[in-house]
Formats: structure tokens, sequence, C-alpha cells
């Protein structure tokens, strides 16, 4: 193999297979001579690969663990099966690992001849996921193409779907992606509004780089993950609710963790509750598993909440035996 540049890669392919080389059968592999081959190991050193190099008879060259990550040499069946691997991780939103699995499928599928970009599609389209619980699924080629935008600082557009349904054209700076649960959220500086906002990506449309870089912005929060968490708490609707509770106040008074003054004895056997602020399920959860007879006074939507658990509840059950 004449090529420096080509025999060079051939030779670090060889070498990321985890195993001992002997130089003789690098040599023949590479149809070089011995000493070339030991010339490209010190070529591979200097770019920063760590190759360790063991004497006798059953020693060779290796490829070890170093302080750095250097660039991987990927056949194209392993680079299908890392893009893969990618995207059923994006799709799964696997913790710890979502908006690294993001980023690093962006920088694969970037550099993936057409042929193999193709085959993962094509592997994509024919699979699908089966979700613990329904849930908006992402198409982690969207992804792929916001994380892009996120990396390079380059404005967005798209059409963003609300609640309702109506869909509203935006022009956003796009920050961050955060994975919450099984759902990602885009956080990102909407021009039209001058604020900050998160956007659901399952409800984004169309999305189109527009190829103006921004400048950064400061977050108004710690980071990226904190400020979505802020914002879910404030889109959250939330009640105060007013109750009685049919059990002394002193055998409930621990169990609740609310402040003292938020529950007032009505006698020896009842007492009142006055909740926080709080969402329609967690006042329900935390009143049926008190364990005691109650009744709710306000807010109607919490009682309208209540009767439909009931119904469920009693539709699951079936009818009583015996």
């Amino acid at each position: 193999m004449s090529d420096p540049s080509s025999r060079l890669l051939s030779l670090l392919s060889l070498l990321q297979t985890p195993r001992e080389w002997p130089g003789s059968e690098l040599a023949a592999r590479l149809r070089v001579s011995l000493r070339t081959v030991r010339r490209d190991v010190e070529r591979l050193r200097d770019l920063g690969y760590p190759v360790e190099a063991t004497m006798g008879t059953l020693g060779g060259y290796r490829l070890v663990a170093g302080k750095a990550m250097p660039p991987l040499l990927l056949d194209d069946e392993e680079a299908v099966a890392i893009a893969v691997g990618l995207r059923t991780a994006a799709r799964h939103a696997v913790a710890g690992i979502e908006e690294a699995s993001v980023r690093a499928l962006a920088k694969v599928e970037q550099v993936l001849p057409s042929r193999l970009r193709q085959r993962i599609g094509a592997l994509g389209a024919a699979t699908v996921p089966l979700l613990a619980w329904e849930q908006p699924t992402v198409d982690p080629e969207q992804l792929t193409t916001l994380a892009a935008a996120v990396t390079n600082r380059e404005q967005l557009r798209f059409a963003y779907r609300r609640h309702g349904g109506d869909e509203r054209e935006r022009l956003v700076e796009p920050q961050n992606l955060v994975s919450a649960g099984r759902r990602w959220y885009l956080v990102g500086y909407d021009n039209d509004r001058d604020d900050w906002r998160i956007y659901r990506v399952d409800r984004i449309v169309g999305q189109r780089p527009t190829g103006r870089r921004t400048p950064p912005r400061a977050l108004p929060a710690p980071d990226a993950a904190a400020y979505v968490t802020d914002r879910l708490r404030d889109l959250a609707p939330v009640y105060r609710a007013v109750a009685t509770l049919h059990a002394p106040i002193e055998r409930l008074a621990g169990r609740l963790g609310d402040a003292p003054d938020d529950l007032e004895p009505i006698d020896a056997q009842s007492c009142r509750l006055r909740s926080h602020s709080d969402t329609l399920e967690w006042l329900a959860w935390r009143l049926l598993t008190l364990g005691c007879p109650f009744e709710v006074h306000e807010p109607p939507e919490l009682v309208a909440y209540l009767h439909g658990i009931g119904a469920r509840a009693t539709a699951a059950a079936g009818p009583p035996t015996g």
C-alpha cells in the first residue's frame, strides 16, 4: 500500500479492533515492511492515538485508553449500528444520556455517506417503538436538526402547534434541548415576543434554519433544565382545596406535611383542610391516601376529578363478589 494517508487510516482501523496485533501481521495486511509499520505507529502516536507496544513472542501493538477520545474509524455496518442505537436512545429518552445521544447522532449523521443515511432512514421508517405508556414520540431526525441549530447558534423558523390545535409561526434563537420524562423541550429566545420560551418538540412543525447566526444570550435561570422545570411549574394549573376530613387532627397533622395553620379542628373526630396551591392530580392523590372519609367543598374541578377517578375505579373493580 503506497499511499501513506490511506495506509495510516488502514492501520488505525485494524488497531481499533480490541486485540494485540503482531508487527508481522500488520505488515502482511498492509503489504509493507516492519520498519514502515513502526514508522506509521509513531505517526499515530504523534496524532494523539495511544498505541502501546509490547515485546516478546506474544507481543505486538494495540490501541489503549488515553486521556481523550481520538476520532474513530467505522465500517459501514458499524456506522449504521451506532446511528440506529443513538436514534433508539433519543426516542426512548434513556435517563442521563438523552441530550448526549442527540448531539452524537447529529455528528454521526453529518458525516455519513448518502447511501448509509438512506439505509438508516429506511430502518427507522420500518421500526415502530413499543413504549411503556402512550406518549407523543419525537422523530430523531427532527432532534438532530434542532441540535445542530443549537450547536451553531443558528436562528430557526417553525410553526408551533398549540394545545388547541392552531399553529403559530415562530422565529427563535435555540439555546438547548431538554429531555423531561419522555418529552423533549426546546429552550429558545422568541424574537417575536422578545422573551424566553419553551417549546414541546413534538409540537414543532417544519423547522427551517435561517442561516443567521446569533450571539449567545444569558438564560434567566442557572441552566436550561432549571428553566424548563420552572416554566412547567408556572404553566401547570393550580388550585386551593378546602375539605372536611373525618379523622382527629392529631392523626393527620404529621401525614399531610402542611403548615400547621392549614389544618384546623372542627371537633374531636374531624378537621378542616385548607391546602396550598397544587395540581388536581396531587390534591386527589393526597386526599385519597389519607385513609379516612372526607368531603371536598372547593374547588369544583377537584370534585369533578374525584368523580371521574371513582367511576374508573368502580368500573375496573367490577361487581362486588359474595
